[in-house]
């Protein structure tokens, strides 16, 4: 028998399961999988065994990381299709990440009014203190650590950079998923979960600042992407659809038992030749002789 799965991640609210980005992610990923996962809301990361969320409990193993967290959305994706994922996600984290951090927890307009009352109203004291300042210090030290090359030193300088990547990568994704509802076929994947979890806080979130938002808002394919996973799968009045991983699992199936099929009539074929064919006597090459048989026919 498998093991419960336990799912310790932050709340939701603006309408969004979590307003976490990473916690959205892996709850996306489980609802597309049809993945059975026990959600357990933590507001301060203090009570989870690692200190961080998301964290996936399976028995005794814990895993935080989303990219390491695999359920099976993904199986009827071709290896150019996970190529693309990885590509897109490796876009998501270089371009648009580190504008939302500074979009929640740089700007000072949106750090007061919206993202320190938020976490620090679900922290106990004194973690409402603490909580709040160690993300907001997190995410400033990984915006320099990573745009802050020279001669972009401080952050002042590094701002224009980073909102003008993000926008570049909304409109590359706005560009890939065009008219479609997902961005693979009709089924969502991985990329999906992914794409969800970065845009719907920022599509969501009441922020009192943010050109980022208003960009987003402009490109309705995005919104509607959003809105649409909402409405389906984080409805509590609607069950989610189910997923199809039993249908790729017989289709897989049947691909293999053809495969098997043809090369069981292929050896056959094969065998049967081999037995029609004219049968020949092997020719048998005599051996030459030995010196020593040579020696003994001499005449003495």
């Amino acid at each position: 028998m498998a093991a419960a799965m336990e799912l310790r991640c932050w709340g939701g609210d603006w309408g969004l399961p979590s307003v976490h980005t990473e916690s959205l992610i892996v709850l996306a990923y489980a609802k597309f999988s049809g993945a059975k996962v026990t959600v357990s809301p933590i507001d301060w990361t203090w009570k989870t065994l690692t200190a961080t969320v998301p964290e996936l409990l399976c028995g005794d193993v814990a895993v935080q990381q989303p990219s390491q967290i695999r359920f099976n959305a993904d199986y009827e994706l071709s290896a150019r299709q996970g190529a693309d994922t990885m590509a897109y996600i490796a876009l998501l984290e270089e371009k648009l990440r580190p504008a939302l951090m500074h979009t929640f927890w740089v700007d000072a307009e949106n750090y007061v009014n919206l993202t320190r009352p938020w976490f620090a109203s679900r922290s106990p004291f004194p973690l409402n203190f603490i909580v709040p300042g160690r993300l907001a210090s997190t995410a400033l030290s990984r915006i320099l650590l990573t745009k802050g090359e020279a001669p972009l030193h401080r952050i002042t300088e590094v701002e224009g950079k980073l909102y003008s990547d993000a926008k570049e990568c909304l409109n590359l994704l706005s560009y890939r998923l065009g008219t479609a509802t997902y961005f693979f076929g009709n089924s969502p994947t991985s990329l999906d979960a992914f794409v969800f979890g970065f845009l719907s806080p920022l599509y969501k979130a009441g922020l009192p600042s943010s050109p980022l938002q208003s960009h987003l808002q402009q490109l309705h394919n995005l919104t509607s992407f959003c809105d649409n996973i909402l409405a389906l799968y984080f409805n509590a009045d609607r069950p989610c659809p189910p997923p199809p991983v039993q249908e790729t699992m017989d289709a897989n199936l049947q691909k293999l038992t053809q495969l098997v099929n043809k090369e069981s009539n292929l050896i056959e074929k094969m065998d049967d030749n081999l037995r029609s064919s004219p049968q020949h006597k092997p020719h048998r090459v005599d051996p030459k002789p030995s010196l020593a048989s040579e020696k003994s026919s001499t005449p003495a």
